[in-house]
């Protein structure tokens, strides 16, 4: 078939775009997104043979081209592989939508190779993606980054302890990011999402509630509609609700604190 056109988001960032966590749930909707839009892809995730049919379903149904990459998002030089693999591919757009819960154990009940692997997972891995491909995103004053964080994110609590942990670095993370990149013309947003109905909960046998499940091509919607709405953008009504009675206004709290730490290295490099 005839590939689709370049749309309004393929103009905005560029022809492609890297989703991590791409086999199933709100990563498969995301490329299917992308691809209607008109961007080329490259997909990552563990299970190959999911990758796989998500690369061959975006080929049948919009003719863009879709590279898989089967690799553990936990490995090391995870990133190099990347790298390579993106060799000659102008990426305009990188999505981290690995690192969903899995576990709800204590703290001290969780093995700590399963915490280490969870901080592997949601901080050093976007953390080294994003360190891949912002600085040609920079160069070439466009691009976008989108971290998938949660509700978890808002504060600790028991028996997601780490869960909670590394989302609050994801928030974090972007948002700084998002204070030195825009005003360069690059796009970064973390997207806190609550709970979404995927694959991987019908697996464990888990019913879809409406009354607070989101599905996840409901949230790809939204995140893709609003990937220059950062640093932070809550998903859903609903948790935007819930959040707003304990996080003021992102936005304007993260150039507040970015304005005291310029004043403060300005001072210090005026003492030295």
């Amino acid at each position: 078939m005839t590939p689709e056109t370049d749309g309004p988001l393929a103009v905005r960032y560029g022809p492609s775009a890297v989703i991590a966590g791409a086999s199933e749930g709100i990563g498969e909707a995301l490329a299917g997104r992308l691809a209607a839009a008109g961007i080329d892809l490259v997909l990552i995730a563990r299970n190959e043979s999911r990758l796989r049919a998500v690369a061959a379903g975006i080929k049948a149904r919009h003719g863009r081209d879709a590279r898989v990459l089967p690799l553990d998002l936990t490995a090391p030089g995870m990133h190099q592989a990347v790298a390579d693999a993106c060799q000659g591919i102008e990426v305009g757009l990188l999505i981290y939508a690995a690192g969903s819960v899995n576990r709800t154990l204590d703290f001290v009940d969780d093995p700590y190779e399963a915490s280490l692997r969870q901080v592997e997972l949601n901080c050093v891995g976007p953390l080294a993606l994003a360190r891949v491909f912002s600085p040609a995103m920079l160069n070439r004053g466009r691009g976008g980054i989108v971290m998938a964080a949660s509700m978890a994110a808002l504060a600790g609590a028991a028996q997601v302890a780490v869960y909670s942990a590394v989302k609050a670095f994801q928030v974090n993370l972007g948002e700084g990011m998002w204070a030195e990149m825009a005003p360069q013309g690059v796009d970064v947003c973390t997207a806190v999402l609550g709970q979404v109905w995927t694959p991987a909960m019908e697996r464990q046998g888990i019913s879809y509630d409406p009354a607070s499940d989101m599905l996840a091509g409901d949230v790809a919607d939204e995140i893709i509609a609003n990937i220059a709405n950062g640093p932070t953008y809550v998903v859903g009504a609903r948790n935007r609700a819930i959040a707003a009675h304990v996080w003021p206004d992102r936005r304007s709290l993260v150039q507040m604190i970015g304005a005291h730490a310029k004043a403060h290295a300005a001072r210090t490099a005026a003492s030295t």
